[in-house]
């Protein structure tokens, strides 16, 4: 990495001519460029990654140290299945804890929803996995592909020229691309900067995130507790720790946000009930207001939007970044297509075909989650003792209940 950004340095200041730009190095970036490495070797295509935060290869290379605060995703098993193609699964899998149920229930209420891998005939329904320690594995393969990295640099301006985008970077680089891949999250301004407006619809929640200790094992059992404030979830991490993702009326976190840690726990015992023990500690707490936002043109000619930059969605169904992969994979699929037929890097056929089948997908995974959202949140008379009885009919209706089981899996769409 620390070459590669020697690299970018030599060429500061002289206008270069790439195939493919990705904007972003993070998780969903840094997954594209996993993922376009057998095309880099095919068609000898030249990419870069533009990536704001600062890489070196001593960041890479030290000894794991994972953190009880650090922030961790729930992955699909359909993404494991994607890691295992890009070739990285069996070193994510080293920091990676399975999830081998899922208990989904209404505080309150008898009725509740049990998933289990072994009914399915499944290693695991899911895992959780530390983002830095995804982050790191996916680095070390991009530090093997002749990928060109600018570490640190920012996109300062973004123009569309013909056949594909200009880009002015801080390190003083300028760069032709025939297509720009934008999977900088949603807050860097490029969108904006081109005119891409989005849909925002805000749920009028924050979501509270910390990790905390847990009295007994939790067996791989990962928890969707709908309660009367919202959704709230506990994934497994490694030893008797999980992540929580506590839902509140924006504005009320504040107050838990600001509790001693003694008074925190009792609060969230009192709100989760007792099916994981006792919790035993909580770690840094952190707060994400929450909103349903799509941008209103994933694609353009020569540009197209992955990731959060695309998409956020509420964290009740933990589909977020499944469906960013799912997207990765897609591009790469119709980029390779589109070289079949001889376009242009690019080629807005190409990418109006890769949003078609991205629409679809995106569409059911807003419907599914956004649907448990305002479902568990209205109130009305008799719409509760509802719920159950068809949280107990899910539990008994297996052929259902599996459909459901391996559409969050992401085995199918």
């Amino acid at each position: 990495m620390q070459g590669s950004q020697q690299a970018a340095s030599q060429t500061a200041g002289r206008a270069l001519t790439h195939d493919i730009v990705i904007v972003g190095g993070g998780l969903v970036g840094a997954s594209l460029g996993c993922a376009l490495a057998p095309l880099i070797g095919r068609y000898g295509w030249r990419v870069a990654v533009i990536e704001s935060s600062p890489l070196t290869k001593q960041s890479l290379e030290s000894a794991w140290q994972p953190s009880f605060d650090a922030r961790a995703s729930a992955i699909a098993e359909g993404s494991a299945h994607r890691f295992q193609q890009l070739g990285v699964w069996e070193a994510m899998r080293d920091e990676a804890t399975p999830i081998k149920r899922i208990h989904i229930s209404e505080r309150g209420r008898l009725g509740a929803t049990r998933l289990s891998a072994d009914e399915l005939g499944v290693e695991a329904l899911g895992h959780v996995i530390p983002n830095a320690w995804m982050g790191r594995v996916l680095h070390r393969r991009l530090a093997q592909l002749p990928l060109e990295w600018h570490c640190p640099a920012k996109v300062e301006q973004l123009t569309p020229v013909a056949n594909g985008h200009h880009l002015t970077l801080s390190d003083g680089s300028q760069i032709t691309a025939g297509l720009t891949v934008l999977a900088d999250g949603g807050r860097s301004g490029l969108k904006e900067q081109l005119g891409i407006g989005s849909r925002r619809e805000s749920y009028e929640q924050t979501a509270l995130i910390a990790h905390v200790g847990v009295s007994q094992p939790h067996r791989g059992v990962a928890y969707e507790r709908f309660t009367a404030q919202g959704p709230m979830a506990l994934l497994p991490l490694p030893g008797q720790a999980m992540e929580l993702i506590w839902t509140h009326p924006s504005g009320s976190e504040q107050a838990r946000m600001a509790l001693s840690e003694r008074e925190f726990l009792l609060q969230l015992q009192q709100a989760f009930g007792d099916r994981v023990g006792r919790f035993t500690q909580v770690g840094t707490r952190h707060a994400y207001p929450l909103s349903l936002v799509t941008a209103e043109e994933p694609v353009r000619p020569g540009l197209a939007v992955l990731g959060n930059a695309a998409h956020a969605l509420h964290p009740v169904a933990g589909q977020g970044f499944n469906l960013a992969l799912r997207g990765v994979m897609d591009l790469v699929e119709a980029l390779e297509q589109g070289e079949h037929a001889r376009l242009p890097l690019g080629d807005m056929s190409t990418l109006q075909a890769f949003e078609k089948q991205r629409s679809q997908d995106r569409a059911n995974v807003i419907r599914f989650s956004d649907g448990l959202v305002r479902l568990f949140g209205l109130s009305f008379p008799l719409l509760p003792h509802a719920r159950a009885a068809g949280l107990i009919g899910l539990n008994l209706v297996g052929p259902l209940r599996r459909s459901l089981a391996r559409r969050a899996m992401g085995l199918e769409r």
